[in-house]
């Protein structure tokens, strides 16, 4: 899963003079200023944008989909008086989870 929105990532390579950026192994990997060789944009400025943004677009869907399925599993185990439902949520939203683990830091 991808956790950064592009545009965060061109505009701080823009803000810090970083060219070319690309990804890799879902590693960002761009040209630093003056440099001749991609290297491996910084933890520590990958760290600073996820807490300034937030959740990009697909993160909020992934959680918006772990939300509703649990609603839904709810109401469904409620009528069909099996927990089986649950136990499928449940599984979804440990994949969900897992999903939106972030693998950098």
């Amino acid at each position: 899963m991808n956790h950064y929105a592009s545009h965060w990532i061109d505009d701080w390579c823009q803000d810090n003079g970083w060219t070319d950026w690309f990804i890799d192994r879902s590693i960002y990997w761009g040209f630093p200023p003056h440099g001749v060789m991609p290297m491996p944009i910084p933890s520590k400025a990958m760290r600073a944008i996820k807490a300034k943004q937030g959740l990009c677009f697909e993160e909020k869907v992934w959680c918006i989909a772990a939300v509703s399925s649990t609603i839904l599993a709810v109401g469904f185990s409620y009528f069909s008086s099996s927990p089986m439902p649950l136990v499928g949520a449940f599984a979804f939203c440990a994949v969900v989870a897992a999903r939106l683990e972030n693998e950098e830091l």
